[in-house]
């Protein structure tokens, strides 16, 4: 495989994240933790065909259960807490304010050890936080405090990811065939906490049906496996420009499928959301 070939494989990864609302909206009424349930387990079917295909079997006995215990807490928790916010939130707005982990994974990483946060971080930051203000604000449809419970959710699914992805650099290099043990795991967690806190509701049509069965094959499933073909066998660096487009992606989406409306406002907090991260990644390169 060329490193060209794995870019491109890797870039799959972006396209699909940028279905992730379109496909999270389409699943209604299915609640939170039941459509983790569901894509968790779809995904660790596909993990399991993966390791099977390249008979990675054997690289699971070398990881520690603190990882496998790392991985499954950020995936159930970034996945839960965005599937709860874009119930309870206009989903291109939601989207937004989530995909400001790039942001802050930036910033994050600027104080790790042996680094330093820039004038360019801090800049980028301001401009990111400019697009999520106007989010909240709601620009020419006015303040809406209905919406904040779900703008918080997707805040809180931004530090997580975030949070977990800056995290994750202490545990070294982790196999991609763990992923497929964090899905089953979050599955098995998804079920026992669904069982416990929420009635099971499904699709009510095929509509619905295709858009759960399709979240768990593409954004929460077939991604992470693809995504990381292309950060370990392709050019990472045009994989993290690249990845800036997804919130674009997702808001156009979004708009097109009829889930939200074309608005000056939610155009311009795409544009500042990603110029930010964006600007903020090119002051650490």
């Amino acid at each position: 495989m060329t490193k060209r070939s794995a870019t491109a494989i890797g870039f799959v990864a972006v396209l699909l994240w940028a279905l992730l609302a379109l496909f999270t909206k389409g699943s209604e009424p299915v609640p939170p933790l039941q459509l983790n349930a569901i894509c968790f387990s779809i995904g660790g079917v596909i993990g399991l065909i993966w390791l099977a295909a390249r008979r990675e079997f054997g690289a699971l006995r070398h990881v520690s259960w603190k990882v496998y215990a790392f991985g499954t807490v950020g995936l159930f928790g970034y996945h839960f807490l965005y599937f709860s916010a874009l119930r309870i939130a206009p989903p291109a707005e939601a989207g937004l304010i989530a995909y400001l982990w790039p942001l802050l994974i930036v910033l994050f990483s600027g104080l790790l050890p042996g680094e330093r946060l820039r004038a360019g971080h801090i800049i980028g930051a301001l401009i990111g936080f400019a697009g999520a203000a106007l989010i909240v604000l709601g620009g020419a449809q006015g303040f809406d405090i209905s919406a904040l419970p779900g703008f918080g959710l997707a805040f809180l699914c931004a530090l997580t990811w975030s949070g977990y992805s800056v995290l994750s650099r202490k545990l070294g290099d982790i196999p991609t065939a763990s992923v497929a043990v964090f899905c089953i795991a979050t599955a098995l967690l998804s079920i026992v906490a669904h069982l416990a806190l929420e009635d099971t509701r499904w699709p009510v049509d095929a509509t619905g049906w295709a858009a759960t069965v399709l979240l768990g094959l593409g954004p929460v499933g077939l991604a992470f496996y693809v995504w990381d073909i292309g950060v370990k066998r392709g050019d990472i660096q045009v994989l993290g420009t690249l990845s800036y487009a997804a919130p674009l992606l997702s808001t156009l989406v979004l708009v097109l499928a009829g889930f939200a409306d074309a608005s000056l406002t939610l155009g311009l907090a795409a544009l500042l959301i990603t110029a930010g991260a964006a600007l903020a990644a090119r002051a650490s390169a």
